[in-house]
């Protein structure tokens, strides 16, 4: 029998002014950031814990405690190579990701195919195995009102060996 686990992962962050917005490991022009101790990539903070969860290694504040200095400002992307240098421990390959990101602003559409390559360079799969798209609550919420983002994910593991 083929030994599959499937992940879901959601994270939030405020939208603020003085920082980069940063989605998927790309800098998308706007004119403010996501709060967060680290570069505070919603996208990429999603995709962590769909992938942990799958695997059984908690979640992202249980691996990467926003009380550790060691973390402050660090690229999502380092720490998505991270779980997946844990996951390979661990004897999981990454089958797919499925991401959406949640905003009424600004549009990603130009991004998603860079975003999908940092993605999947910071776990050492094909990007064709990674999909992110995007969409909006029609003016609803926290993500419509333009105060913050928010992501899902999902993700599907192999085990490869025992």
């Amino acid at each position: 029998m083929t030994d599959l686990r499937i992940g879901h992962g959601y994270d939030v962050h405020r939208l603020t002014e003085g920082r980069k917005l940063i989605l998927g490991g790309v800098e998308v022009p706007w004119d403010r950031g996501l709060l967060g101790h680290s570069d505070a990539d919603v996208l990429t903070h999603a995709i962590m814990d769909a992938l942990t969860g799958a695997a059984r290694l908690g979640d992202i504040g249980k691996l990467f405690p926003d009380t550790d200095p060691a973390y402050e400002g660090i690229s999502s992307l380092k720490l998505l190579a991270e779980v997946g240098r844990l996951l390979g421990e661990k004897g999981y390959q990454v089958v797919n990701i499925d991401a959406t990101l949640i905003a009424q602003a600004p549009k990603v559409g130009l991004y998603r195919q860079r975003m999908a390559e940092n993605i999947a360079a910071a776990l050492a799969m094909d990007s064709e195995r990674v999909n992110v798209k995007a969409t909006t609550e029609e003016r609803l919420g926290f993500t419509g009102d333009g105060s913050g983002m928010a992501a899902h994910a999902v993700a599907l593991l192999e085990k490869t060996n025992e």
